[in-house]
């Protein structure tokens, strides 16, 4: 039965998260909200939901490793798989100049969430709020920076086939779904991981962090087959962003997140690691581009990264 919580919780989440990001960006256009703004929010937010609804259960159920593990794991996948396996298929140009920035906003982001928990084993009410708060000032940035060096107004969202009330009311059911499909994957996670002898810890990096990314694997899966290069580096390392400082940050307000340091230091040496091998496979800057080889160097690191956590 605990498989069945599993698969039907992996299903319901990435359903619910699709049409929420879907539902949002139709809401914003009868809302006449600009394709700036919906784009550093509601795409942002959307596809981050699953990782949110994901370790805020979990923090709320006593499971800190899955809420704590669940988000390193999936920063891990979105670099090293989503991006790796992207690469593969179709070489992705560096699009926005803005990436290193963002890099280094990710990297600052992971540091500070190490030094938290390792100074007190926790990520508590005030931490999280910090982490909120310097969300807000990434977000209000970008936004500046972004109309500040467009020389165009903001491209018209085209107009969607969903109406403002389906929208609406598609918002609300991805909603619920997003909740049953953490509450489901949480409940499976545990009962297995408690079958198979292995921590909370290794279930979270692995199965459900692969499970919180497939919306992003999905979609340069997507892009790859149509030959587009719609899957942005810069939007990854957003969403890498808002998963530390939004969804463990939100988490933490919360629900405080009591955890040993030791538990998750591998963790966090292999974040900053492939962080740093995407950053490499970024240069030259100026004309870069995640070549099929930088794309197997990544999605390399990902399998020994699995393979060791597994074998640990």
């Amino acid at each position: 039965m605990e498989y069945a919580y599993l698969i039907l919780g992996l299903v319901a989440l990435y359903f619910s998260g699709k049409y929420l990001v879907n539902a949002g960006v139709a809401l914003a256009y009868h809302l006449k909200i600009s394709t700036l703004v919906v784009g550093v929010t509601v795409v942002a937010f959307g596809t981050s939901a699953p990782e949110f609804l994901v370790s805020l259960g979990a923090a709320l159920k006593g499971h800190p490793e899955i809420a704590v593990g669940n988000v390193i794991g999936s920063d891990i996948a979105n670099v090293a798989l989503v991006l790796g396996f992207a690469a593969i298929l179709l070489p992705i140009p560096l699009k926005k100049k803005s990436v290193p920035f963002d890099w280094a906003i990710m990297m600052l982001s992971g540091i500070l969430l190490y030094v938290f928990i390792y100074l007190n084993d926790n990520l508590s009410t005030i931490e999280g709020i910090i982490f909120i708060l310097l969300l807000i000032i990434f977000i209000w940035f970008t936004l500046y920076k972004s109309r500040k060096n467009s020389k165009i107004e903001d491209e018209k969202i085209n107009k969607p086939e969903i109406s403002l009330l389906k929208s609406i009311i598609l918002i609300l059911v991805s909603t619920v779904g997003l909740y049953y499909g953490a509450d489901w994957l949480i409940k499976g996670s545990v009962k297995i991981a408690g079958n198979l002898g292995v921590s909370e810890r290794v279930i979270a990096v692995t199965v459900i962090a692969f499970g919180t990314s497939v919306p992003e694997l999905a979609t340069a899966l997507i892009a790859a087959v149509r030959k587009q290069t719609d899957i942005s580096i810069g939007t990854i390392i957003g969403s890498n962003i808002v998963d530390i400082l939004g969804v463990l940050g939100i988490t933490s307000i919360v629900k405080n997140i009591n955890i040993s340091f030791k538990i998750m230091e591998y963790d966090f040496y292999w974040m900053f690691g492939i962080s740093i091998v995407l950053l490499l496979c970024l240069f030259p800057l100026n004309k870069s581009v995640l070549t099929r080889f930088k794309g197997f160097i990544l999605l390399l690191a990902y399998i020994v990264y699995i393979y060791f956590v597994i074998i640990g």
